[in-house]
């Protein structure tokens, strides 16, 4: 708290260096292969299914890497989303755009130098958006998950 002088009818506040605010911390930079890394962990963390990494070096400009993912529902993809872009967060990603969240059967998480679609498995069958990047589309894992 402040200390408080009362000087005649005027009141001042006073901060002592250790009250002061700190500027905030500068953010960290991190390389397109360690933001990848940081998104699968999370993903793997969040039990995300047919997790898909596309090397989009040298086929465009708007990003290094796409993961494309599977949840087993709505709540599953919104948990997933939200995790991901509070990790991104901490981490100190700036400027995590997600699009998708008021249905979340398919949610896009913009981290700059990579770009996260989580899908309903029934939405990625029908956008099967590996098939643009030249890959084929994962078949569904067989290993069905419990949801909570």
């Amino acid at each position: 708290m402040k200390p408080l002088q009362e000087v005649g009818a005027i009141t001042t506040h006073t901060e002592t260096a250790a009250t002061a605010p700190r500027p905030a911390a500068v953010p960290q930079i991190l390389e397109p292969q360690d933001l990848k890394a940081l998104i699968q962990a999370s993903l793997d963390a969040d039990q995300a299914d047919d997790v898909t990494v596309i090397d989009l070096a040298g086929k465009t400009t708007f990003a290094d890497y796409m993961i494309v993912a599977s949840g087993r529902n709505t709540r599953h993809i919104a948990a997933m989303a939200m995790k991901l872009a509070e990790k991104l967060k901490q981490a100190g990603v700036r400027g995590v755009e997600m699009e998708g969240m008021a249905q979340c059967d398919w949610v896009l998480v913009d981290a700059g130098d990579v770009i996260v679609h989580l899908f309903k498995p029934e939405v990625r069958t029908f956008y099967n958006i590996e098939k643009m990047w030249g890959l084929e589309l994962p078949t569904p894992s067989g290993t069905a998950r419990l949801s909570a």
